[in-house]
């Protein structure tokens, strides 16, 4: 063995006297090189794993993700074990989801053959029924969800299967050839590998038999000569190293420390490069890509393009409310673009009156409501603001107008069933005016009976809701038909509110701004008292009032009449703070705008107090009002609350 890498290896010396003279003599160079050595292992070892690390792109990951599966798969279809087919189709379905973008740029050509035999190896296994009967229970329930689920799953990617099944073999021989050229290549790296691996190993045995031959036969005379030839043998080594790395680039490039000195082969990867420009472009791309799927866009995007303004009539919004009420509670259904829809529609409604508006804002109610899924979830601040604005739009139409609200009677069958019920009475027409294709030619050909033209479906419903409205009343026209409840509606407000006081930290101004809102529920209590109360519903009234006792009980009346002061400055003038810096003066400035703001000719705003509400209201005898309206129709559960806080206030003013 090489002294330069003997260390204390003391087993070879043992036969010469003089070898152990001479290693006895150097002890301590011995003991060093022996501890380099070991570091030596424990360095080869560490190079090993990270030469071994291989850096893959997501692309790689994801189609490696796909492979596997899909060998799995096919395992599976061969052995006729149809749950495990299930399992790793779902399994392969969930890596498609999560590796959607990968799929974006392209579906790989095995993924596409493996949704094409599946979706023929499944029917066929079902049309075998004599081998389904000996299925065990699992396994054909297996088979039939794989049925269920294939119709499903392979909807989107109806363009490309049955582009594939017009020619399945163009594009396969492509990829054997590859992967035969790629097995070829791999076969020559390898073999080549192994030749050099095998004469380097060879060279190595012999420079150590050389090397054990000279320690051996050598004296102490011979030992500067040993030496030079050693240095020469390094020195050629080194040459011939330099020259190589010059030539062909460094075999041993990209290596540092002693990792170059090592013998061993060591295999370098060349970095790829890049182009610079390329990463940009997939990244803006992706970013397009993202904004296009992504729910909140197509959210917000969703109100413009749900009907054209131009030719709209009432009877088509109130087929599309229909419509998209019906998708509600769905599965893979966004309630916030539902709710965004409806909001759309809303607008769309305020030119046809009290009548087609307030049922779709009943509807828009219910989806911002919808939005919380927990119980320890609560409406942000701006929904619930919204949803206060629509019912205090509803409390005008009701309250100041006098209108009254209506329960909508809505056929169930309707949403479930949709158009089935017009192809049964396609069918029976069929069968009583003499062949399908005339019941067909029936329907299509709607005819207006005044005119004697042809009409579409939507003038036809427009026409009848006209007839209909015409034949009204006048208290008929004044009622409106809903669908929900509303004095649920303000329930659930009040009840957000509370919430929404309980989750936000009182040490924020969020909450002291949130504060404010108080005084807006409070009018909003009050009116809808006033419309259940004429409308001789009194649990209802009853239940407003108590809502109304809690938001004000604990108020001493010169605190509440100071907040409802302020809050009536807060609507008529906004945010103090907001205020142009000329207005905020106590002083008025001067007529001239040449030399003073014109907002400052008049100064700060005032609230006019002869005609405040709040300076005019008797709140304890407001108080008193209310907990006997509760005493007299309220349950027993809100006679009890309104005792408790009617006490409450009384003491509160002793």
């Amino acid at each position: 063995m090489s002294r330069f890498w003997a260390g204390a290896s003391s087993s070879e010396s043992d036969s010469s006297d003089d070898d152990s003279s001479y290693y006895s003599s150097d002890d301590d160079k011995g003991n060093a090189a022996g501890a380099v050595n070991r570091w030596a292992d424990l360095s080869d070892s560490d190079s090993d794993e990270s030469e071994a690390r291989v850096a893959k792109s997501g692309k790689e990951r994801a189609i490696e993700t796909f492979n596997k599966h899909i060998a799995a798969i096919r395992n599976a279809m061969k052995n006729r074990d149809y749950y495990q087919i299930q399992t790793e189709f779902d399994l392969l379905a969930k890596a498609m989801v999560k590796n959607k973008k990968t799929l974006q740029q392209g579906v790989p050509r095995p993924l596409v053959r493996i949704l094409c035999d599946l979706e023929d190896y499944v029917p066929e296994r079902l049309a075998d029924k004599a081998a389904f009967k000996k299925l065990s229970a699992r396994q054909g329930r297996a088979l039939n969800r794989m049925k269920l689920t294939l119709k499903k799953h392979n909807k989107p990617y109806a363009v490309v299967m049955e582009h594939y099944r017009k020619n399945p073999d163009t594009g396969d021989d492509d990829d054997n050839d590859d992967n035969d050229d790629g097995s070829d290549d791999s076969d020559s790296d390898s073999s080549s590998s192994s030749s050099s691996s095998s004469s380097s190993n060879s060279s190595g045995s012999d420079k150590k038999k050389k090397d054990s031959d000279d320690d051996s036969d050598a004296d102490d005379d011979d030992d500067d000569d040993d030496d030079e030839d050693d240095e020469s043998d390094w020195g050629s080594d080194s040459s011939s190293s330099s020259s190589s790395d010059s030539e062909v680039g460094g075999a041993y490039k990209g290596l540092e420390g002693r990792a170059k000195w090592l013998k061993k082969n060591t295999v370098t990867s060349k970095k790829k490069t890049k182009d610079p420009n390329a990463p940009k472009v997939k990244k803006v791309e992706a970013k397009k890509e993202s904004l296009v799927s992504s729910k909140d866009h197509e959210a917000i995007r969703a109100p413009k393009s749900i009907l054209p303004e131009e030719g709209l009539t009432a009877a088509m919004l109130n087929k599309k409310v229909q419509e998209i009420a019906s998708q509600r509670g769905r599965r893979g259904t966004d309630p916030r673009q539902l709710l965004r829809q409806f909001e759309g529609l809303s607008r769309l409604s305020m030119k046809f009156g009290p009548r087609i508006e307030i049922p779709i804002l009943m509807y828009v109610i219910s989806a911002q409501f919808g939005l919380q899924r927990t119980m320890d979830d609560y409406m942000d601040t701006a929904t619930w603001k919204a949803c206060a604005s629509y019912l205090e739009r509803i409390s005008k139409v009701i309250v100041d107008e006098g209108y009254r609200l209506g329960v909508e009677n809505i056929d169930e069958a309707d949403f479930v069933l949709g158009a089935a019920g017009k192809a049964s009475n396609r069918m029976k027409a069929a069968a009583t005016v003499g062949g399908a294709m005339e019941a067909v030619a029936a329907d299509e050909k709607l005819v207006n009976p005044h005119t004697g033209e042809e009409e579409t479906e939507d003038e036809r419903a427009e026409r009848l809701r006209v007839e209909k409205e015409a034949a009204m009343t006048d208290a008929e026209k004044k009622t409106i038909p809903v669908v929900g409840s509303l004095s649920l509606h303000m329930s659930r407000l009040e009840e957000e509110y509370t919430k929404s006081l309980q989750k936000i930290s009182h040490h924020t101004p969020e909450y002291v701004t949130r504060l404010r809102d108080e005084s807006k529920l409070v009018v909003l209590l009050s009116k809808m008292q006033s419309y259940f109360e004429r409308e001789g519903m009194t649990t209802e009234a009853a239940q407003m009032a108590e809502l109304h006792i809690e938001h004000i009980y604990y108020r001493h009346d010169s605190i509440a009449r100071q907040v409802d002061k302020a809050a009536e400055y807060y609507e008529t003038f906004g945010e103090v703070a907001m205020l142009h810096p000329a207005c905020v003066s106590n002083q008025p400035g001067g007529s001239d705008p040449a030399t003073s703001h014109p907002a400052a000719s008049s100064g700060k705003p005032v609230m006019d107090e002869a005609n405040s509400v709040a300076e005019k209201t008797d709140y304890g005898e407001l108080m008193n009002k209310l907990c006997t309206y509760v005493y007299k129709h309220g349950t027993e559960q809100a006679r009890k609350r309104s005792t408790i806080c009617h006490v409450y206030h009384h003491a509160l003013h002793d």
